[in-house]
């Protein structure tokens, strides 16, 4: 089929750093079109309607993480974003006991004293080390990572301003600095805490999302990741958008048709167009051709280079390291409709913390038995759960008196050791996950009217992330800065002119964050600015 239509700039995938990345475009005053595999926008960051008159937020659930920075330029709250922090959360324990987590700092030093009190006077400590790790990485979220085998200027000065930033830590916070880089959360925590409830449910922020168990050198990182967020100012702070998770790729897709972009859902890129070296477009799965003179791909890294592009147009030691960067499945999701709000003997009754994420698993030692299912290739006996009643925030999200729950489950295997997913096996995961939360409440499985059942293989297949890993590869030390996704391409360019990533596979990695589609739009602006004539 002959060419239809020329733009300025392409983005392949509507998820929501697609279009962060397509709005900087647009306001930049390229004319820029994102297409969208599904009929709907927002990747991963969707509300669904799936059961009646019920919202889900059925792949990501809570936000945190979006950069204020972005909030602010693309004007989201002008086109309906609204965030709505939630109040702490709790963990609760198999004898019928229960820890707590305030927003008040007095409240929860005294819920963490009624567990241990040296770990109330280690809270102190352990609370100023996380931030002042944060304070240290926040500030490179938003910058293009530096190439240390580069001798261009640009790269030299982030060399040195990463240098210094790192020295002004001083000496003992730099040792500090490097051994939290490589360390398991367990250990982490071990150098604060002595109570095993308060160490389990921090250590649950280290192996959400990831192919790793909390006694994995370098989980503490991704605990780290988790506590980089800030909702209206409060750092750490998570939330819920208001309608779910589909009202920020709502807002986005605004801003961006607001700023003159385009998007077209329902169509499928089957290949990224590349002539004489350069990106020239895209053809979709119908045979329609667009030209345009750049192309940038929000998916996986993994499903760019070896499924939308002819290998032939790349080096092969490319291709090799493309295959061998790590994104493994190890998540499940279930999202339940239920007729009422379902009871938790362990809290009290009127407790704040049942408006935050709910946690079931009470030592670290539990969480490492579930990621050894894991490696077996089976869901979790006793899986990781992170569970949240968002209605009880935003009721819009649900019918009068109803509920809605969404689950999020470490570990889900993407490969079963005994066979392929297949409706008998993905019941068999969820009644497993249904059943764990029900030993907690006693008439939980009496309210649920409807329950969507979520494995890696479906994450894959619906949202179009490779395994159903949610950052689009792990979040390792070899995967992140100057080695994400691949050494020397790390600065949201690929071997072919023209053509850039900006994907949650590039850095600063995964969440809902924006920032890499973000930088990779100022590294796209920043190449044309040089290609312009003096």
């Amino acid at each position: 089929m002959a060419p239809v239509g020329s733009y300025d700039a392409i983005v392949v995938g509507a998820g929501h750093n697609g279009l962060v990345a397509a709005c900087y475009l647009a306001r930049a005053g390229l004319k820029t079109l994102v297409l969208e595999r599904q009929p709907y926008i927002g990747g991963a960051a969707v509300s669904r309607r799936l059961y009646r008159d019920f919202t889900y937020s059925n792949c990501s659930y809570v936000c945190s993480l979006l950069r204020p920075e972005i909030i602010r330029t693309l004007q989201l709250p002008r086109f309906g974003l609204q965030l709505i922090p939630y109040e702490g959360g709790c963990t609760m324990m198999r004898d019928g006991g229960h820890l707590a987590l305030y927003d008040n700092h007095d409240a929860l030093r005294r819920e963490i004293a009624r567990h241990s009190k040296r770990d109330a006077e280690a809270y102190e400590r352990y609370s100023r080390d996380v931030m002042r790790q944060c304070k240290f990485i926040k500030p490179l979220l938003m910058r293009e990572p530096p190439d240390p085998t580069s001798f261009k200027p640009r790269d030299i000065l982030e060399l040195l301003h990463l240098g210094q930033r790192f020295h002004r830590l001083g000496e003992r916070r730099m040792y500090d600095t490097l051994r939290f880089w490589s360390m398991s959360a367990a250990d982490f925590l071990d150098e604060y805490f002595e109570s095993e409830i308060v160490k389990a449910h921090f250590a649950g922020s280290s192996i959400i999302g990831t192919a790793l168990g909390p006694r994995s050198p370098g989980t503490a990182y991704v605990l780290l990741h988790h506590y980089m967020g800030d909702i209206d100012d409060t750092v750490g702070a998570w939330g819920f958008a208001r309608g779910g998770m589909g009202a920020i790729s709502n807002a986005l897709g605004a801003s961006l048709q607001a700023s003159g972009g385009a998007i077209r859902s329902g169509v499928e890129v089957a290949r990224i167009l590349v002539r004489g070296g350069r990106a020239r477009g895209v053809a979709l799965a119908s045979g329609e051709e667009i030209r345009s003179r750049l192309v940038i791909s929000n998916l996986d890294v993994r499903r760019t280079f070896l499924k939308t592009m002819d290998p032939g147009d790349l080096p092969d030691e490319f291709l090799r390291r493309v295959r061998n960067f790590k994104i493994r499945g190890s998540s499940g999701k279930l999202n339940i409709a239920l007729d009422g709000l379902p009871s938790f003997p362990a809290i009290p009754a009127g407790a704040p913390c049942i408006r935050g994420d709910m946690h079931v698993t009470d030592t670290v030692e539990m969480m490492e038995r579930a990621y050894d299912d894991w490696k077996d290739g089976r869901w979790s006996r006793a899986p990781y759960i992170d569970m949240l009643i968002p209605s009880q925030i935003d009721p819009s999200m649900v019918p009068d008196g109803k509920h809605y729950m969404s689950v999020f489950v470490q570990y889900c295997p993407y490969v079963l050791a005994d066979g392929e997913w297949d409706g008998q096996q993905r019941q068999a995961f969820g009644d497993t996950v249904i059943d764990t939360i029900a030993r907690h409440s006693p008439d939980f499985k009496s309210l649920i009217l409807h329950a969507e059942i979520r494995t890696p293989w479906d994450i894959e297949n619906e949202v179009g992330l490779t395994e159903g890993n949610i950052f689009q590869g792990e979040l390792t030390m070899d995967q992140l800065l100057f080695n994400r996704p691949i050494p020397g391409y790390a600065q949201y360019r690929s071997p072919v002119r023209g053509m850039y990533m900006c994907g949650s596979s590039t850095h600063p990695g995964g969440g809902v964050m924006g920032a890499p589609g973000a930088n990779a739009a100022r590294a796209v602006l920043r190449d044309l600015r040089r290609m312009q004539p003096a």
